[in-house]
C-alpha cells in the first residue's frame, strides 16, 4: 500500500522548541526532505509571532520556497487573520486547525470552538483560490478536559466539511491517547462521515504511536503527519509530547510492506540536519507571558 506522510517538522517541529531556526535553515531542511522524496510538507504556520516567536518568518519561508514538481507545501491558520496572511504570501494549500477541546480552544485560538469555526468559515470562502484542509487539535484527549467525547469531534468534522472541506486530519494532541481509544474515535466520524478523507497527526508519549499507525494503515488510513528527528508539540497543551518520528514511521511502514517513495538514508541526512541546526540556534527567549 502506498502511505503519504506529511513531514511537519518546519511548523510543528519547531513551535515548541526554545530556539529561533533561521530562514535560510528552515529552506535548508526543506530542500533535505525534498531530496529524501518527501512530498508534502508543513512549512510555517501564520500565527501571533508574539505568542510563537519561531514562526515570525512565515511570510518569508512560503514566498522563497523552491518549487518542486509534484512536491506540496503547506501552511497552517488558526482564523481569518492567518488565511489572509498566508494568502497574501502566496500560500496555495492551507490547513485551518480548530480544537474538539473547548478548553483547548480558548488557550490555542483564543476563542470558543464555535466563534474560531465561524471565523475560519468566512474566510475559507473569500478565498476560493486556495486549497483548504484541516486539522482538529485534542481530537481524542485533551490537557484540559480529559477524554473526548466523539460526538464532539463528529461535530466540529462536520463544521468543516460544511466549508467544502473534504480532507480532514485528526491530532492526538499530547501523544497520549491508547490505540484503542483513537480507532474508536476514527471508526465513529469515518461511520458518521465516510466520504471525507483522513488522516492522522500523532505524537508519541508512551511509544504509542507506531502501533496506533500500523492499525489505521490496516483500516485503510494511508495519510500521516511526522516530524523529523521526533521533534514537536504545541506550547499551549500543557504535557504535549514530540511528533512520531519521521524516519521512524517510514522504517515501519517499509518493514512492514508498505511503499512510501522516501529514501530512508537521505532521510537520515535531514534528521542529522535538523538536529544540528537545533542545538545551534539561538535562544527564543520567553514567549509572552499573556499568552
Amino acid at each position: 500500500m502506498q502511505v503519504e506522510i506529511t513531514d511537519v517538522f518546519l511548523r510543528d517541529g519547531l513551535q515548541d522548541e526554545p530556539v529561533i531556526v533561521s530562514t535560510a535553515h528552515k529552506l535548508e531542511i526543506a530542500e533535505a526532505l525534498v531530496a529524501a522524496g518527501v512530498k508534502r510538507i508543513e512549512a510555517a504556520s501564520f500565527v501571533n509571532p508574539k505568542r510563537v516567536p519561531q514562526m515570525a518568518d512565515a511570510a518569508e519561508i512560503i514566498s522563497s520556497l523552491t518549487a518542486v514538481p509534484g512536491v506540496t507545501y503547506t501552511s497552517l491558520a488558526l482564523n481569518g487573520k492567518g488565511i489572509e496572511r498566508a494568502v497574501d504570501a502566496g500560500a496555495t494549500d492551507i490547513q485551518v486547525v480548530a480544537s474538539a477541546s473547548q478548553a483547548h480552544s480558548n488557550a490555542n485560538a483564543g476563542q470558543a470552538i464555535e466563534d474560531a469555526l465561524a471565523s475560519l468559515g468566512a474566510a475559507v470562502s473569500r478565498f476560493p483560490q486556495a486549497r483548504f484542509f484541516a486539522g482538529i487539535s485534542t481530537a481524542f484527549t485533551c490537557p484540559f478536559e480529559g477524554s473526548i467525547d466523539p460526538g464532539y469531534l463528529l461535530r466540529v468534522v462536520r463544521a468543516f466539511k460544511d466549508m467544502g472541506i473534504t480532507d480532514i486530519g485528526l491530532a492526538d494532541t499530547l501523544g497520549t491517547s491508547p490505540t484503542d481509544q483513537v480507532m474508536a474515535s476514527l471508526q465513529h466520524v469515518r461511520d458518521a462521515e465516510p466520504d471525507l478523507t483522513y488522516y492522522l497527526h500523532l505524537h508519541n508519549a508512551h511509544g504509542q504511536a507506531l502501533g496506533t499507525a500500523s492499525a489505521a494503515v490496516d483500516s485503510g488510513v494511508v495519510h500521516f503527519d511526522a516530524a523529523l528527528g521526533g521533534y514537536g508539540g504545541c506550547p499551549f497543551a500543557p504535557g504535549a509530547h514530540g511528533n512520531i518520528a519521521t524516519e521512524e514511521l517510514v522504517r515501519h511502514l517499509h518493514d512492514t510492506g508498505h511503499d512510501t517513495g522516501i529514501d530512508e538514508d537521505r532521510l537520515a541526512d535531514a534528521v542529522r540536519l535538523a538536529r544540528d541546526v537545533v542545538m545551534h540556534s539561538p535562544a527564543a527567549g520567553l514567549l509572552d507571558p499573556a499568552r
